[in-house]
């Protein structure tokens, strides 16, 4: 039976990657699916991998087709996590394609690639979806 496994994301430093994903969503690098090239990010309870880190040569999409949204509850846990993210290595991302009153807000990792913290509490935006 086929199945969706895990994301993945290429990296330039897997273990940078690892670090700052580990960090970001209080996970634990699995040690059964470890490599020079590769980690898989597990939760902590050993349940898991939900997140694959994969060296790449290649350069981030400065729009990427597909991306990780990450969510809170509400405006105030949102403001929090964005901050809590940019002090692990994350950067914020001057988004041109911003709806009115956007539910998410664009950061980039470490690997400069794309994702979103998104405030559930009033999502979608507008019955948009980030437009990547």
């Amino acid at each position: 039976m086929l199945r969706i496994g895990i994301p993945v994301l290429g990296v330039t430093d897997v273990g940078r990657a690892a670090a700052f994903w580990t960090a970001a969503l209080h996970l634990d690098v699995s040690p059964q699916w470890y490599s020079e090239t590769w980690r898989a990010l597990s939760h902590r309870d050993g349940k898991g991998p939900i997140l694959g880190l994969m060296h790449s040569t290649t350069p981030p999409e400065p729009r990427p087709r597909l991306h990780l949204d990450l969510f809170t509850d509400t405006v105030q846990e949102q403001s929090r996590e964005v901050r809590r993210l940019v002090g692990l290595g994350a950067r914020a991302v001057d988004w041109a394609l911003y709806p009115p009153e956007p539910d998410f807000v664009v950061l980039a990792d470490p690997d400069d690639n794309l994702f979103c913290v998104v405030d559930l509490s009033h999502a979608p935006s507008g019955g948009d979806q980030p437009a990547f």
